[in-house]
């Protein structure tokens, strides 16, 4: 069971992408633009953000290198959600961090299906923030009582 924010400015678009995931027992939650989308990040993390292209206020590759920017939410699976059909777009939403591309219209057990893989390939680990991360994939560890700042 995954947590699946759907950002998408389209209601009978969310409706369906929601009730086949609440069908296969995948809660959702659903916003209108990406600034709802980013406001929302800020207090609840989904395991899978499902992210349209056009929306209002924010689009949805400006939401999402906001996300890959974010020491917080840099690691959230993204999977692009968007009407746009030309392999460009795709590969331009992969490069800008998507982990996925899924094409409108889309096939219900098929959207179910790719989101239990990036859950499968995610796996269950615990998210940790970007300084965390960053160091210890360098092997580097603060000395004990050693006050680690943040540049701002």
């Amino acid at each position: 069971m995954a947590y699946v924010l759907i950002a998408d400015d389209d209601e009978i678009i969310a409706a369906l992408a929601s009730n086949a995931l609440i069908d296969a027992g995948h809660p959702c939650g659903w916003v209108a633009n990406g600034i709802d989308a980013w406001d929302l990040l800020q207090s609840r993390r989904p395991d899978v953000l499902l992210l349209d292209q056009n929306m209002p206020g924010m689009s949805g590759s400006t939401l999402l290198r906001k996300i890959r920017g974010s020491a917080q939410l840099y690691d959230l699976p993204v999977i692009m959600f968007t009407a746009l059909t030309g392999d460009r777009d795709e590969e331009q939403a992969i490069y800008a961090g998507a982990q996925d591309y899924i094409r409108k219209p889309f096939d219900s057990a098929g959207l179910v299906r790719r989101i239990e893989r990036m859950v499968r390939l995610r796996g269950r680990r615990k998210h940790t923030d970007l300084q965390t991360y960053l160091a210890e994939k360098s092997g580097w560890e603060p000395e004990p009582n050693m006050t680690v700042k943040r540049a701002i």
